[in-house]
């Protein structure tokens, strides 16, 4: 018989492939787009009751809050921020703890 750990590790694997699957399908519209998981599905930490929790990262702005709108028009995660690429790698580096935290914990669901 699994341990619970085990079938908790595999649940999030598994819906982590699925979230990649998804995600898969909607980066290639969306040059130079990224898109990362955090929160507590991230950390590995989540139950049943957990968002899914998106970044929307682009080369702009505008780039990254049309992917935003993507990822939820596609019901692709409950929380989905919007940042430029710049500002993603000012946030997850400065000094600020809750972003460096997500910098930290987060997973590049889709690369371009």
């Amino acid at each position: 018989m699994a341990s619970l750990a085990a079938i908790r590790e595999r649940l999030r694997s598994s819906r982590l492939d699925q979230l990649r699957q998804q995600v898969g399908a909607i980066v290639p519209y969306h040059p130079g787009s990224e898109v990362w998981l955090f929160g507590s599905l991230a950390r590995g930490d989540w139950d049943a009751y957990s968002d899914i929790d998106l970044l929307a990262v682009a080369p702009s702005k505008a780039a990254a809050a049309a992917l935003a709108d993507a990822l939820q028009g596609a019901c692709i995660g409950d929380d989905v921020l919007a940042l430029s690429t710049d500002r993603w790698q000012q946030l997850k580096n400065g000094d600020d703890p809750y972003w460096r935290a997500i910098g930290q914990e987060a997973l590049q669901l889709c690369r371009p």
